[in-house]
């Protein structure tokens, strides 16, 4: 037994550096791997970058048949075909960007057996043209990507998925089913394996942690200036800029523009055309900016993103998390900035309440929308917390977390403890007091004994509270509210017209009250001063157009990077791929380095497979030996 695992792990290893150009396994990779080539059904819960598509691409490459890959989006399913059919894999797609001539030569070249890993959209699953040829093909695994798309509980449920299991049912001999997600809590892990009806599967969680990246959230007055600021720092390199709605693209994108900055765009309002130009033009780093609504990312496998800003809150934690990895997945420092503002909430609210759920009955709407406005809250808390970002996080999706990780805002930011014992008293009394019926407006005008419309109208001048906190600022008040509510003494519910509401543990602390303390920012973003001294190296910020990713290229070996990214961009644009499909920038800072002057030397650079080494290793070594 001992000897076919290393037997099968040897041969796992020989494919992982001829066709992708790695020497070595990643976390969790090497066990899906073999519990894939067992027949054992596999679960796979890594986080965005830790290489989830190599634990069924290898094991494709290993087993007798045809691998099926449901993929959710047509942009997730074209760049990892492109870069398979670039390592030397016969690899295709199916799905409705095809016209009916190609999915039907699509699906004859699949009959013929040229492919090794179909990409399918899973809405094409059931239909008659796929069924007929799954009938007939010999499929060994069906691999589910971004599975947590088939959970209720999950960010991203998709009814199409349900359709899975069926078309599983229906194939002449069940094959070996994996699944794959980034994020999913706990919940959503148990519903994959029970919607997708895994069998007895080998469950493998790496943990959630993306150590390169910096994590930060702002409240900045002027949302714009501080967006030009860190656009300024990351000149020339790759970024994207995540906003809430249309307009806000539209709006942000044409102040970029005529700031000067290379910025492209991509929301829904666009045409088909438009939208996959201005996805070119971004991937290709011809414009290495981009402002974009959510519907912008999934799949886009560019390796090269330095930095990710929201410039609007997102409605949850899940989706923050996968659009934030989208920077730094070449495992180098990468920064990831929330710009907060109280309007995101609404914004938030107004899309949770408004989206379309035409393919549910009214029961599961209800229950979509109550789990739905759950996780905007602790989406909401994520922004108000002055703890380590990153712990937040990883706590949120049960994974385990030191409560100082030095590369995070909560972290690096310089704070003040103040005793709030009294304040916070005071604040839940007088939310007590109006029978927990008012937003946290109007709870701060009662406390501050402002005679505005409402207090006066909701007659809360005659409470005790009234006024009781009149010299204290909003500021501070603010903070307050804030911080009862993140640790669990208030809930802000999440209705169209938000309220306090004091909890269990707030009662507790009103009948028996005990010291709490607070942090109160003193120095206003010290983090962006302070994060080179980060855990993971640091963020580096103040990164420009010729800067590398690795701090140790001397002068010398930073004119050679870029000579290599130079021919890299002539290579990429005779092939019309993007640049990192050619070759990543780490792999290219190995080459400057390192500067190997042979084949063999060349083929021990992280990255370097012995197809790329055939296609692209005389031109590189020109370079190198010039």
């Amino acid at each position: 037994m001992e000897d076919e695992r290393k037997e099968l792990l040897g041969q796992a290893a020989g494919l992982l550096k001829k066709y992708f150009g790695y020497d070595t396994f990643r976390k969790g990779q090497e066990e899906l791997i073999l519990a894939i080539l067992s027949g054992q059904d596999a679960l796979g819960i890594m986080p965005t970058g830790s290489g989830k598509s190599l634990c069924y691409q290898i094991p494709a490459l290993m087993m007798p048949g045809i691998t099926l890959v449901v993929s959710p989006l047509i942009s997730l399913m074209k760049d990892q075909v492109t870069a398979l059919n670039q390592a030397g894999v016969h690899a295709a797609w199916l799905n409705s960007s095809l016209t009916p001539n190609q999915y039907a030569k699509a699906l004859f070249y699949a009959e013929q057996g040229r492919y090794k890993i179909i990409y399918v959209a899973p809405e094409r699953l059931l239909t008659d043209s796929f069924l007929r040829f799954a009938s007939c093909a010999d499929i060994s695994m069906v691999a589910v990507d971004e599975s947590h798309c088939a959970s209720q509980w999950g960010q991203d449920f998709r009814p199409s998925y349900l359709k899975i299991p069926e078309f599983i049912r229906l194939l002449p001999r069940r094959p070996v089913v994996s699944a794959f997600t980034a994020t999913a809590a706990r919940k959503v892990q148990e519903d994959i394996r029970v919607i997708l009806r895994l069998n007895r599967p080998r469950v493998v969680l790496t943990g959630f942690d993306r150590e390169n990246l910096y994590f930060e959230v702002r409240q900045p007055k002027k949302k714009k200036v501080d967006l030009l600021g860190i656009v300024e720092r990351h000149k020339g390199e790759s970024g994207i800029i995540y906003c809430s709605t249309r307009k806000a693209v539209e709006e942000i994108h044409q102040f970029l523009f005529v700031n000067g900055y290379p910025v492209t765009r991509y929301h829904a309002g666009l045409s088909d055309a438009e939208r996959a130009g201005n996805q070119e033009d971004f991937v290709y780093d011809r414009l290495p900016v981009m402002v974009a609504t959510n519907a912008f990312g999934m799949g886009i496998d560019k390796s090269n993103v330095r930095y990710v800003i929201h410039y609007n809150m997102p409605k949850d934690l899940e989706s923050y998390y996968q659009e934030a990895g989208r920077a730094g997945r070449d495992g180098e420092p990468a920064e990831c900035i929330l710009l907060y503002g109280k309007k995101d909430v609404a914004t938030a609210q107004m899309f949770i309440e408004s989206s379309p759920r035409e393919d549910l009955d009214d029961a599961q709407r209800l229950l979509i929308l109550e789990r739905e406005r759950e996780r905007l809250k602790k989406m909401q808390y994520y922004c108000l917390t002055k703890n380590c970002l990153r712990a937040y996080i990883l706590d949120y999706f049960g994974d385990q977390a030191s409560h100082y990780c030095g590369n995070c805002s909560g972290c690096l930011n310089v704070y003040e403890e103040i005793d709030v014992t009294e304040l916070c008293r005071t604040v839940l009394n007088c939310v007590w007091e109006s029978r927990q019926r008012y937003g946290a407006g109007v709870i701060l005008d009662t406390l501050r004994g402002s005679r505005t419309a409402k207090t006066l109208q909701y007659r809360l001048d005659r409470l005790p509270q009234f006024g009781a906190l009149e010299g204290t600022g909003m500021d501070l008040l603010e903070q307050t509210v804030h911080f009862l509510a993140v640790e669990g003494y208030l809930d802000i519910t999440t209705d169209r017209y938000p309220v306090l509401r004091i909890s269990r543990k707030g009662r507790e602390f009103m009948e028996e009250p005990h010291a709490l303390t607070m942090k109160k920012q003193i120095v206003k973003q010290q983090a962006e001063k302070t994060a080179a001294g980060g855990r993971s190296g640091g963020f580096r910020a103040g990164a420009n157009a010729g800067a590398v990713l690795s701090d140790d290229l001397a002068g010398e070996q930073n004119a050679l990077f870029l000579r290599l990214k130079e021919l890299r961009i002539r290579i990429a644009k005779e092939e019309q791929v993007p640049a990192y499909i050619v070759f990543n920038d780490k792999t290219l800072v190995q080459m400057a380095i390192r500067q190997p002057s042979t084949k063999a030397q060349l083929l021990e650079i992280q990255g370097i497979g012995t197809r790329k080494l055939e296609k692209y290793g005389d031109r590189f070594l020109e370079v190198l030996n010039g």
